[in-house]
């Protein structure tokens, strides 16, 4: 089984989120499994200089958008032993940044229709395309209108993958010929709720769905997660899954992440009391063992809990608490930290922006890690913070209820609240406050934080049953 795997982003070469790290590990753990996969993607201007000078120039190709032929220039590149083809256009993807920019749709409607216009060079014909997202929604489309009755394409199938329902690449009707290169028939294919929208296009013309959790998938069913896509989702739930994230336990691991203060692991858990105490030196902070750290890294914006965490922030700071934060997002809630940090300069510290070091520093040296998302398709960062013995706090939704269990419960690993409420997420807070006074059973949650296992062995096996269910 032969599995071609469509990201706009991939680890190491282009990040910006956690469809990066999925990219990254996912085709890793099925080449783990005797599965063939893999991964094509944009060669973004910030791809790193030292991974450019790996790659191996192919071919050049025109790819068809709408009326008109682009070049695509197509590059080789293998990492972790991982096969990576990278689709170079300078006027699509020699930009600042990797999203954002005006002509998204053309750009990214262009990449879709390359993953399929490269497999005739590239050697390797794939029995799964895996998409990722509305960047690769029309991929989907084009398979379905263009070239599923030429016979190198006609055995191929289609598994979509959605990350987060709230992005779903939605624009005006003018796209639907002049960019997108489809004909009057076929708007319906695009058009939903007044509207372009490529991620129903995605839902309708692929052979499975997943999305990131299985508490997630049915969450999306609703109104209140699904942004407007539950009526679609409904219409096709018979192809809906959810199959939850893992990490990448090698790249995130204590024992030997560079990144990380000192080094250490579930058979010597020591060295976390030093990457405490560097992280507080590091942000500024009094250097106090005895307080507890809590830790958070993320986008600031309102649908990851950020409106919770202002309005009791202040009523947490009356504790004896050290807070780190790391992120950038809204204005609003960048402004806040930022204020709360020269208010409150021996209880906060605060970086603007993300910075892939620093976020292990945090991962590693904090005790608490606070996550009260308002919506969260899987989570990484939850994972990633048990996997440096770091407690997170969640709310119950999507993938923090399908890997956080509140440690009042059997094989509890952390704290749990379930309304969207800041006065119930403070409570939460000061639970795991008087918890972290019992040293002896914070060591015993530490360490066995430390042993889960959140790697991708269980989630690969998953998807490969899934791809042999659509294959057969």
């Amino acid at each position: 089984m032969k599995i071609l795997y469509a990201s706009s982003e991939a680890y190491p070469f282009a990040m910006s989120g956690g469809l990066a790290d999925v990219a990254g590990a996912l085709p890793k753990a099925l080449r783990r499994r005797f599965v063939g996969c893999r991964v094509v993607m944009p060669l973004y201007s910030s791809v790193p200089e030292e991974l450019r000078a790996e790659m191996k120039f192919i071919t050049s190709i025109t790819v068809p958008v709408a009326w008109r032929r682009q070049y695509c220039g197509i590059f080789e590149a293998r990492y972790d032993g991982v096969v990576y083809y990278l689709l170079d256009n300078l006027y699509y993807f020699k930009r600042d940044g990797l999203y954002g920019h005006y002509d998204d749709a053309e750009r990214f409607a262009f990449f879709s229709r390359a993953v399929l216009e490269i497999i005739p060079y590239i050697d390797y014909t794939p029995d799964i395309i895996h998409c990722n997202d509305w960047q690769t929604a029309m991929t989907p489309v084009y398979l379905d209108r263009f070239y599923k009755y030429n016979p190198l394409y006609k055995n191929i199938k289609i598994v979509y993958t959605i990350h987060n329902i709230q992005y779903q690449g939605k624009y005006g009707y003018e796209l639907i010929s002049d960019v997108l290169g489809l004909d009057e028939k076929d708007k319906g294919l695009v058009e939903y709720d007044g509207c372009v929208n490529l991620m129903k296009a995605a839902i309708q013309c692929s052979d499975k769905i997943t999305t990131v959790s299985p508490t997630y998938a049915k969450e999306i069913l609703t109104p209140y997660y699904s942004h407007g896509l539950n009526c679609i989702l409904e219409n096709f739930k018979f192809k809906l899954c959810g199959i939850v994230n893992g990490i990448d336990t090698v790249v995130y691991d204590p024992e030997t992440d560079p990144a990380v203060f000192k080094n250490y692991s579930a058979a010597d858990p020591s060295g976390k009391a030093v990457n405490k105490a560097e992280l507080q030196k590091y942000m500024n902070l009094p250097q106090r063992a005895e307080v507890p750290v809590f830790g958070i890294v993320s986008r600031l914006v309102g649908h990851k809990g950020f409106d919770l965490v202002k309005c009791v922030f202040e009523d947490m700071l009356k504790a004896d608490l050290q807070v780190v934060i790391l992120g950038s997002g809204d204005w609003e809630f960048e402004t806040f930290f930022y204020e709360m940090s020269k208010k409150y300069p021996d209880k906060v510290g605060f970086k603007l922006g993300f910075i892939p070091d620093l976020a292990r520093k945090i991962y590693a040296g904090a005790d608490i890690f606070l996550m009260p998302s308002k919506s969260e398709p899987c989570g990484l960062a939850q994972m990633i913070a048990l996997r440096y013995g770091t407690i997170p706090i969640v709310r119950k939704t999507g993938g923090l209820a399908d890997t956080i269990i509140d440690i009042e419960k059997e094989n509890g690993n952390g704290f749990v609240f379930e309304n969207y409420n800041a006065h119930e997420m403070l409570e939460t807070i000061w639970r795991a406050f008087g918890k972290y006074g019992d040293k002896a059973a914070w060591t015993n949650m530490v360490e066995n934080a430390l042993s889960i296992d959140n790697s991708w062995n269980v989630s690969a096996g998953e998807y490969i049953k899934l791809y042999k269910e659509v294959v057969l």
